[in-house]
């Protein structure tokens, strides 16, 4: 099933991501891509904040992945962005997150493609060319099997 929405701020962008989030379960999986500046991390602490944890939430480029815990469930948050080699993976041993207990969200998710599960939920956040500067466009895709 792919549902389709538009924000025009960031605020909206977050609140999308809080509904999702407040409907998250154990073991989901969300890959989020688009293009620098399109909201992931935003949509990210929307995510956080729906899932409970009141942490302040920033995307983990240089140190991968975060765990934020406090929440109704443990958030997994990886930014895969300066991954050089797909070995690194297995380095910070990401089966634990992907199939654990929590939900795992993975900003650049499709520089990981061929790791991640088939079930997970494809996010992908694009800023129109023709419309105003904080209009997104988000497309959520999951697979109904």
């Amino acid at each position: 099933m792919t549902r389709f929405y538009e924000t025009h701020s960031p605020e909206e962008t977050m609140a999308l991501g809080r509904r999702l989030g407040e409907q998250a379960s154990s073991g989901e999986l969300l890959c989020l891509n688009g293009d620098l500046g399109t909201g992931k991390t935003v949509f990210a602490k929307g995510f956080a904040e729906g899932l409970g944890i009141t942490e302040d939430v920033v995307s983990p480029t240089f140190t991968i992945m975060k765990i934020y815990e406090g929440g109704r469930l443990p958030l997994y948050h990886f930014d895969v962005y300066r991954i050089g080699d797909i070995d690194e993976m297995d380095e910070i041993g990401y089966e634990e997150y992907f199939y654990g207990d929590g939900v795992t969200l993975i900003e650049w998710a499709n520089l990981i493609a061929e790791l991640i599960p088939k079930k997970a939920v494809r996010v992908y956040i694009e800023k129109p060319e023709d419309g105003p500067d904080d209009t997104r466009k988000i497309t959520v895709t999951e697979l109904t099997e």
